[in-house]
């Protein structure tokens, strides 16, 4: 078995994305997961659309495809379908993909295609300079919204659960442990995976993912998720999450009588989504923020579907090239 490091997945393209730019260590991370993953680089294609964040197929050594505006998952499900062989990553952004590209992404994780989608999140568009997008909060002031954004914007993991998503997975974009943890572990899955990447666009929403930016307090402010570990975080590891009737609760260890007993245990293969979504919800200052593999359930994808029912249907026909098939329709002579 080849044995693969990042710097075979690096291209000898220079990076044109802005100095600070958080996609910079998106990519990075993607290079050591595509080593760690072992695939050979023909094998692997990088599809994306438009958008600051769609300009990395050229920064990846692999077979790539830039697209246009909201059409990558179009292409990348096309491409996985035709040659199922190929490992396929689609590149998106939140404008990009849940704007013009929306109905393309929830179809393609209705069907269940086996891709690995990365999704850009800096809640904004970027490469036009600066307007609202579908994940931009409200009332924040953009060029498209100079008095505050008035839409209430989407929740990406939300949008994957409401397509009957097998696969949801979140990190920060200096994260780099946890980024190339789920990247692994979306490749590994069979269906579509979708790993959100809450990214800082420094030019035009520095600071959008702030709250967690900070070294020193983000073991406070985010729960690293892990299946079949108990939910647990802060810089003590002594914080954790409990059901409080139907909702979700942060407790402390050692007060009010809680012991690790009482903390939830992440159950990601659950086909009942009730506790993904409340995960993928929470906010601060209240909540931590979920990172990690939050949905990893196991369904038939689109594109075996497809190829079974080839199989199945060439098995009975007695039919075998275009020209007998062409024999049994109606044809006539002039």
């Amino acid at each position: 078995m080849t044995t693969y490091t990042a710097k075979d997945f690096k291209s000898d393209q220079y990076v044109r994305w802005c100095p600070g730019c958080g996609d910079h260590a998106v990519v990075a991370s993607l290079q050591k997961a595509m080593a760690e993953i072992g695939v050979n680089p023909e094998q692997t294609a990088v599809i994306s659309g438009i958008g600051c964040s769609s300009r990395l197929p050229y920064y990846v050594s692999t077979y790539g495809f830039h697209t246009i505006h909201g059409r990558g998952a179009a292409i990348a499900s096309g491409v996985k379908i035709a040659n199922p062989e190929l490992t396929v990553w689609q590149i998106t952004g939140d404008g990009d993909c849940l704007a013009i590209g929306g109905n393309h992404f929830i179809h393609s994780i209705r069907r269940n295609i086996d891709l690995n989608v990365l999704l850009f999140n800096n809640q904004i568009y970027g490469l036009t300079k600066g307007q609202y997008s579908p994940t931009t909060k409200k009332g924040f002031a953009t060029k498209s919204s100079p008095f505050g954004t008035v839409e209430r914007p989407f929740h990406p993991g939300e949008l994957v659960i409401g397509s009957r998503g097998t696969f949801f997975a979140r990190a920060l974009d200096v994260d780099i442990k946890t980024s190339v943890d789920v990247m692994t572990a979306g490749a590994q899955h069979k269906g579509t995976a979708v790993i959100e990447m809450l990214v800082n666009c420094i030019i035009f929403n520095d600071g959008a993912h702030g709250w967690l930016a900070h070294k020193d307090e983000r073991a406070d402010r985010m729960i690293v998720l892990k299946h079949g570990e108990p939910m647990l975080f802060g810089k003590e590891n002594n914080k954790g999450l409990v059901l409080d009737g139907f909702n979700l609760k942060v407790v402390t260890i050692g007060e009010n009588g809680i012991t690790e007993k009482d903390i939830l245990i992440h159950d990601a293969h659950s086909e009942d989504y009730t506790i993904h979504s409340k995960l993928i919800l929470m906010k601060g200052p209240d909540f931590p923020i979920a990172m990690g593999v939050i949905r990893s359930v196991a369904e038939e994808t689109y594109d075996d579907a497809v190829h079974h029912q080839i199989d199945e249907i060439q098995n009975k026909t007695s039919i075998k090239t275009f020209d007998e098939l062409l024999g049994t329709l109606e044809n006539w002579e002039m």
